[in-house]
């Protein structure tokens, strides 16, 4: 049964639930679910030119068709989550992961499996839109500790994907993976529409940005594209300078809209305050930072004992060394919360990226033995866990209800667009620093050390710029509705 208030006092408040663990529950369950289905492919790179018989540049686009479609759709469907109601969006994003987890999963060519898993990787704006929510429906006392969990999904979702995919594809059909995918996201449905509150959209009555989303879409896409092929395509070339040239000129033209527009797809102005401003920035630098690792550390695992610093394990066994990092994520996330009550996200960040950082120490000394990494990647991870929950906190402690998943969500784009440029710029050091093994070219161990040093750089950028961020004076916004506020609305459920 549904006590709702009068229309003007829903418009006027957030809303109270008498369930707020059950929803951070779900939320975060459907965190995992999308975290698993963009990370469940790794296990299958190798092995998909001659699942499809064709070359591994044209299977390559599998994992940049997931990247491009996240980037676009992350701030694009954040926006429409304040303007049509953020449970409604995490619906609405649940088909598009749904659909293309069973394209994949009959996928007869490489071209049709592109296209599965860009309509997966849409899916990834789940995780900011349940995060967004969560400053809706979760009380004061409990929202850090909220935030904290549901961002720690993105771990603890490749934690667990990693390795089940590698023993599906070990001892089944790979198919079987995409499959799985689908109906778990199907749980998630079931689960969100069940036991998630309708709430009403904090922007209601505004405009679409419609111009914003398509030269936001087009300056991204050119973006990464030149970032991720690079490499393989020259950073001298045409196409490469061309496209980083169309995304220059098209995010000039995409700001002057912006700061004109009435309903702005992103509000530049508020972006621009230095408090959300820094966070972004630092954000970049974090998500670079964790990358990083994700990069070197599984190679370093599988590569053969005969190079003299490989460890010689398996796909599966790389997955279950790597598997404890990723659920660190999810144990470090209620003290991460109580640490942004007690000293505030800032000191938390700090903290985070600091460990980060030490991690990356860590690294350099146990990168020949298995144990060396395990204890790299809980060191690691137990940082970007402290930093992936105080992000949003300083976000919302800033941006107005009306903006709170859009500033999310461009949050979050502003770390994938971390690990993006991550990946190329290790990617370039390891390929330039190699052995020849058995015939063919494997980066060296000296590139490793290179890419762990940098890796340490950033992570180290990334804390100084966390500690530029100006402290907030007055009452966080991020907070769930006060005393006052809950007193004019009630939407619980019996």
């Amino acid at each position: 049964m549904m006590h709702v208030a009068p229309m003007g006092a829903l418009m006027s408040a957030p809303t109270r639930t008498r369930r707020p663990g059950v929803i951070v529950a779900v939320l975060a369950f459907a965190g995992i679910a999308s975290s698993i289905t963009q990370t469940m492919v790794t296990p299958l790179i190798a092995q998909f030119p001659v699942i499809f018989s064709t070359s591994s540049a044209n299977t390559a686009w599998i994992v940049t068709a997931t990247l491009l479609a996240a980037a676009v759709a992350v701030p694009i469907s954040g926006r429409l989550g304040d303007l049509f109601g953020k449970r409604r969006m995490i619906l609405v994003l649940a088909v598009p992961l749904i659909v293309g987890g069973i394209v994949c999963a009959v996928a007869p060519t490489v071209e049709v499996m592109i296209v599965g898993r860009a309509l997966q990787g849409i899916g990834s704006g789940m995780v900011p839109l349940g995060i967004a929510l969560l400053r809706d429906v979760v009380p004061r006392e409990k929202l850090s500790s909220s935030i904290a969990t549901v961002s720690a999904t993105l771990g603890v979702g490749g934690a667990i994907g990693i390795p089940l995919s590698a023993a599906v594809v070990e001892f089944a059909h790979w198919r079987v993976l995409f499959w799985a995918g689908s109906a778990i996201t199907v749980l998630v449905v079931v689960a969100v529409w069940t036991l998630v509150p309708v709430l009403p959209p904090g922007a209601r009555g505004q405009r679409f940005d419609w111009v914003g989303a398509l030269g936001l879409a087009a300056g991204l896409v050119a973006l990464i594209l030149a970032i991720s092929k690079g490499t393989e395509w020259g950073w001298s070339s045409w196409i490469t300078l061309g496209l980083l040239g169309f995304a220059l000129v098209v995010f000039v033209l995409w700001g002057l809209w912006e700061t004109k527009t009435r309903d702005p797809l992103v509000d530049l102005r508020t972006t621009v305050r230095p408090r959300v401003l820094l966070t972004n920035i630092a954000s970049i630098f974090v998500g670079f930072g964790m990358y990083a690792s994700m990069l070197v550390m599984p190679q370093l695992l599988q590569l053969p004992a005969a190079t003299g610093y490989g460890l010689g394990q398996s796909v599966l066994a790389a997955g279950l060394w790597m598997a404890p990092a990723g659920l660190m994520m999810l144990l470090l996330s209620p003290v991460g919360g109580r640490m942004t009550d007690a000293r505030g996200p800032k000191f938390t960040l700090v903290v985070g990226v600091g460990i980060l950082a030490v991690g990356y120490g860590v690294a350099l000394l146990g990168m020949g033995s298995t144990w060396g990494l395990l204890v790299t990647g809980i060191v690691i991870n137990s940082g970007v866990a402290l930093a992936y929950g105080a992000m949003p906190a300083l976000i919302m402690g800033v941006v107005p209800r009306s903006e709170t998943a859009a500033a999310n969500g461009f949050n979050t784009l502003m770390r994938s667009l971390g690990t993006t440029i991550g990946a190329a710029v290790i990617g370039v050091v390891l390929a330039q620093m190699t052995n020849p093994i058995g015939g063919v070219d494997v980066p060296s161990e000296e590139g490793f050390r290179v890419a762990l040093i940098v890796g340490a750089g950033v992570s180290v950028v990334a804390a100084i710029v966390s500690a530029c961020i100006p402290a907030h004076k007055g009452k966080t916004a991020a907070a769930a509705p006060s005393v006052k506020e809950r007193e004019l609305i009630r939407v619980a459920t019996d």
